[in-house]
This record gives structure tokens, C-alpha cells and sequence, in this order.
């Protein structure tokens, strides 16, 4: 059963201090338990966090958003969770949109579901939305699936699930190898539409460096799924079905 008192939810993050507090309290009123993973930010973003009733995990220097949620998701675990809900630590994400996370894992069963920007994405800057697009497109052609938004950090993830996926990834392109490994492993992948908010918040994708990443993790990639392909024992799940959100199933 998929119920808020077996969720927990994950946000890394980097210098948000000016927004983690408020972020934390408006997801406790759905989801009670929270753990912040701190990495390594030089302003109040622990203590701000700690103060909105948050568990933190502090970070003494930057080791990036993937190393962040895999100490959040290690955490959640251990603490005997069943489920975890990423949100970035920004506020792009509106905790009013969790409870359609839920419903959506609660009537479908799937282990991945993952918040889609871009059935309405207006407010989403032009470049940001061609960069996701072709991006989604890239990650859909290596896993034989039509995925509509493959970089919204925006997540539900079935914890007993995710321990079995290999994730090497440390920085952002960690969203990407979250999605290839389970389908890899054919492990349904659902998406649900949520709020698209673009303020004043900056980016903290370092263009050259995390581009360069990337694409390393793209080619190791695209040659483990030939491989897996030439073996016959990958890419199960290549229908799609479509239920109170868009589910990509067995």
C-alpha cells in the first residue's frame, strides 16, 4: 500500500536556504517525514531545514545531486521506509502535486513514477524545453519507450525496487541512469502531469562540465543496452498502458 506514513520525502540540496524552510513545511502537511541532504552549501540551508522539522544529512563539501540522493535514498532505507519522493530542493517542484504520486503507484503498482512538465510546459524557458526534449528522445530511443520527460528530478521511487538497480551516476545525469536501469531490467516506468514553475531559481548544471558527463554516461550507456540487446535479456517492457496517469508497463 502506498500511504504517506510509508513515504519519506528526499531533496538534495545546494545553497536553497531562502526557500528549503518553506519547502519543507509545505511538504510535511502531506508527507510527515523529510530528509534533506545538505551538499556541502555555504549558507543556512541545514540549519533552515532542521529548524522545518526535516532530517539532515550534511555533506562537508559538493559531491553532487547524484551522490546527495543516493545517500537520501540509503537513509530512507535504513530508516525502514517503503517509499521515497525526490523533489529538488529549488521549490520547481509543488508538494501540492505529491498526493497524484501516490495515487498513481497505489492503482498501478508501478515502482518509478516520474512528474511529466511537458504536456503544459509555457513557463518553461524555450532553451530548457528543447534541451529536455531531445534529451527525453535520446533516453526513449536507448530504451525502446516513449518517455515524455526524462530530467524532472520530480520522483516516486519503490524503495525495495530501487535497491536491486545498480546507480553509478553522481551528478546529474543521474535522472537519466535512474530511467535506463530500470527499463533495462524492464521494470514498468510511469509519468504523471505536474505543475511547471520557473521563477527566479538558477540552475546549478554547470554546462561544459555536467554536459561532458553526460555524454560519457550516455555512450557507456548506449553500449551496455547493445549488449544487453544482443543477449536477448533486456528491454521487456515496451507497451504502453494508460490509467489515472501515463504508464509505460510490462
Amino acid at each position: 500500500m502506498v500511504r504517506p506514513q510509508n513515504c519519506v520525502a528526499v531533496i538534495p540540496c545546494y545553497n536553497e536556504a531562502e526557500v528549503i524552510g518553506s519547502l519543507v513545511a509545505q511538504i510535511r502537511e502531506t508527507v510527515a517525514n523529510v530528509i534533506v541532504i545538505d551538499d556541502g552549501s555555504a549558507d543556512q540551508t541545514a540549519s533552515k531545514a532542521t529548524a522545518a522539522g526535516a532530517k539532515v544529512i550534511s555533506h562537508a563539501g559538493r559531491r553532487g545531486k547524484g551522490s546527495s540522493l543516493l545517500a537520501g535514498w540509503t537513509a530512507a532505507r535504513s530508516a525502514g521506509f517503503e517509499w521515497a519522493i525526490t523533489l529538488d530542493g529549488d521549490g520547481q517542484h509543488s508538494p501540492r502535486n505529491i498526493p497524484a504520486f501516490l495515487h498513481a503507484a497505489e492503482t498501478t503498482g508501478t515502482p518509478l513514477i516520474i512528474g511529466n512538465r511537458m504536456g503544459s510546459p509555457v513557463s518553461m524557458p524555450r532553451l530548457r524545453q528543447w534541451i529536455n526534449r531531445w534529451l527525453s528522445l535520446k533516453i526513449s530511443e536507448l530504451t525502446d519507450r516513449e518517455l515524455p520527460d526524462t530530467q524532472c528530478g520530480f520522483r516516486l521511487v519503490h524503495l525495495p525496487t530501487l535497491a536491486e538497480v545498480p546507480l553509478n551516476a553522481r551528478y546529474f545525469e543521474i535522472e537519466s541512469e535512474m530511467i535506463f536501469q530500470f527499463a533495462l531490467r524492464g521494470h514498468p516506468i510511469g509519468f504523471v502531469p505536474i505543475d511547471v514553475i520557473y521563477a527566479s531559481e538558477r540552475s546549478k548544471i554547470r554546462p561544459l562540465i555536467d554536459t561532458v558527463r553526460w555524454w560519457t554516461w550516455y555512450f557507456r550507456a548506449r553500449r551496455g543496452a547493445a549488449h544487453a540487446r544482443a543477449s536477448g535479456q533486456a528491454f521487456l517492457a515496451k507497451s504502453s498502458t494508460r490509467v489515472p496517469c501515463s504508464i509505460h508497463a510490462r
